[in-house]
Order: C-alpha cells, then structure tokens, then sequence
C-alpha cells in the first residue's frame, strides 16, 4: 500500500509556526527534555521516547505539530532511581511533579514540569496542583499483561477521578491518600501476581497509569537506539516501528481534521489555531 504524502511545511504553517505560543512551548519541552537527558546520561538511566513524541519522531521529524507534550518512558527500576535523583534536585526552574511532592497530583507517573506559569486546560484537578507549569510526562513500565494493566486502571483511575469534584481540602486529600493505599498498595499487589501469566513477556506502564494498550517487548527495545527530533538525536526504541504499528496501527497515515481538533486539550493552543470560539 502507497503512504499517504505529508507536507510538513504546511503542517507547521497552519499548527505550530514560528512564533507561536505552541512552537515557543514546544521548544521550551525540547530544552527541559535536553536537561532532563543529561542527568540520565550521567547516572547511565535508561530512558526513551514514546507514544505521540515518538510518533511525532517517526512521521514528522519532531513534535506532531499540534502536540504540546512530551513523552518518554523507561524501566521501573530506572524510574526508581531517576525518583531519587531528582527528588534532591536543587533548581530554581523545573520540579519532579509526583504524587509524593504533591498529594494533589494522583498520577502514578511522574511529570518533569517548570516551577512557574501555568496553562489554560478545563481540567478540574489541574486548579489544585502546587505546580502548573508546562512539563513532560516520564512513564515508568513493569512486565505485566493487559488484563493486570487494564483493571488496575480503571480501578485507580475511576475512584481518583471522584476526588476532583470534592471543593473540600480537608475531605479531598486524605480520600486521595486512602485512595492510593488501597489501589496501589493492596489491589495492585493482587494484579501483579496475576500480571506473572505473562508468556510473551509483555511490558506496560505501572499499575494505575492508564493506556494498558501501550505494550512494549524488550526485543522491541532494547538496545536503545536513536531517532531524530527537532534536529537532535534522542533515545528510542530498537524497533520503534513494532511498538508504533501495535499502539497505532497504521501510524504513518494522518488523522482527520476532527480529530486532531480533538487533540488539542490545552485551551490556549486551541484559540490560537482555530480562534476563539463564540
């Protein structure tokens, strides 16, 4: 089958020009990414990029240009470390967002963010975060399979999105504590133990992230490669194409207008492409 034929140039006029708050933002991820990289390097933590960045690498040669996130994934034990490492960090300008920093954020995976600013988003949790700033998602993964994956999700998920219409601090955040000693301390000890039926040896983010469809196979990852983005070689997957092709399917081929106007969660992003909606 013939690929589909995409203009980039025409792509980056009509989403992500130069000069635009997305492009200035999306420059600002790629030097926080850099720093971010540099830190890996130095302590021989294994990391790589992932979901919409490395499609963005593979299709575009950088961000997919309506995107305005980074995503990069690594081992648990990786992770771990990477925790304590920037758990120490003394820096003026970029904080390691994870639950443990901020009961108020209830992701399971840590977000590398700017201390200062904040974006435009509808999202109701967003408001009670201690940080706002633009960051980058890290995601940690562990060898499980997708029921273990996908139940742990919507378990932790579902209650912690309850949390966010309580206006109460004093009720919220210990419910969002209880939350996570149930669900990722008893319920996800369970699925792990059923995630060790795994023959193909499958990959996911931890317990609780979301996305349980995202599987990687360590031959698919290892050793790490490169690929370019933005004009910079960063870490990627062995065999990027498998792991886009099982998450994306056809990953070369552009999505519909619709949906890429779907894409675009952050509220300023979406004024200044489509203008303000009446």
């Amino acid at each position: 089958m013939e690929r589909q034929q995409i203009d980039q140039e025409a792509l980056r006029k009509r989403y992500n020009p130069d000069g635009s708050k997305l492009r200035h933002d999306q420059l600002e991820l790629l030097e926080m990414l850099q720093f971010l990289a540099d830190i890996c390097k130095r302590h021989n933590i294994r990391w790589w990029l992932t979901a919409g960045t490395l499609l963005g690498a593979a299709r575009h040669g950088g961000f997919i240009p309506w995107d305005d996130d980074i995503d990069i994934a690594m081992f648990k034990s990786d992770y771990k470390r990477l925790e304590k490492i920037l758990r120490d960090l003394d820096n003026d300008n970029y904080v390691f967002h994870t639950m443990q920093s901020d009961v108020e954020y209830v992701n399971t995976f840590g977000k590398f963010r700017k201390r200062d600013g904040a974006i435009s988003t509808k999202s109701r949790r967003y408001n009670y975060y201690k940080w706002r700033g633009i960051g980058f998602d890290i995601f940690p993964i562990e060898k499980t399979n997708y029921f273990a994956a996908r139940t742990a999700s919507v378990i932790y998920n579902n209650l912690q999105h309850i949390t966010s219409y309580i206006k109460w601090g004093w009720l919220r955040k210990p419910l969002i504590r209880i939350i996570e000693v149930v669900c990722l301390g008893v319920i996800n000890t369970i699925l792990r133990l059923i995630g060790l039926i795994n023959p193909r040896g499958e990959y996911h983010n931890l317990l609780g992230t979301g996305w349980p469809r995202e599987s990687y196979l360590a031959e698919d990852i290892l050793p790490l490669g490169t690929i370019n983005f933005e004009g910079v070689e960063l870490s990627a997957p062995k065999n990027h194409d498998a792991y886009l092709t099982r998450v994306f399917g056809d990953w070369h081929k552009m999505p519909s207008d619709d949906a890429i106007k779907r894409a675009i969660h952050c509220q300023e992003y979406r004024d200044e492409i489509y203008g303000k909606e009446q």
